[in-house]
């Protein structure tokens, strides 16, 4: 069975991107492609259980294993060496991309403090759209009383086209709280 958000772009959101941009054929209308989640983890440099935990909520978050990211160059400035895990990320694609983006926006996203809307003025040239949270523990699969120290992610919604404001009427009709 298909998610509930992917059946109402189907049924809904493309009829309606039609109309209101005048687009005959509907395959012209934006189409999510996938949603990345990354997790940058600077303190893992000193210990690498702090990397572990920001892992494993990641995985429960997405559900989806992540992928560890590693550095490049080593920089002794930040006491960094080459091949030292930084960063994890998971990239969503077809079902769980749109099991994510349904319970970001209907539950996490509320649970925000002193709540306003999303910027607007995240979106880059071709329409994709990028978001920064700040803490994990908006998530209910996140455990409150495990958590040892607040993780931020940034979380990027690619579409396959579109022009920027094709994209923000296709987010904003799947439930994404832009502010006014």
């Amino acid at each position: 069975m298909a998610p509930r958000l992917q059946e109402r772009y189907s049924k809904e959101v493309v009829p309606e991107i039609q109309k209101k941009f005048d687009i005959s054929n509907p395959m012209g209308v934006p189409r999510l492609q996938k949603i990345v989640v990354n997790m940058g983890v600077g303190e893992a440099i000193s210990d690498m259980k702090i990397f572990e935990n920001a892992m494993a909520d990641l995985g429960m978050i997405t559900g989806q294993k992540p992928t560890t990211r590693r550095t490049k160059k080593a920089t002794s400035t930040f006491h960094l060496r080459i091949n030292q895990p930084v960063r994890c990320k998971v990239t969503l694609r077809r079902a769980r991309m749109y099991e994510f983006l349904d319970r970001l926006v209907n539950v996490a996203i509320p649970r925000i403090r002193d709540f306003t809307g999303v910027s607007k003025k995240s979106f880059d040239q071709t329409g994709n759209y990028s978001l920064g949270i700040t803490d994990q523990t908006i998530f209910p699969e996140v455990d409150v009383g495990k958590i040892t120290r607040a993780q931020g992610m940034d979380i990027s919604f690619v579409f396959d086209h579109g022009p920027k404001e094709q994209t923000m009427e296709v987010l904003r009709l799947l439930g994404m709280p832009f502010t006014k």
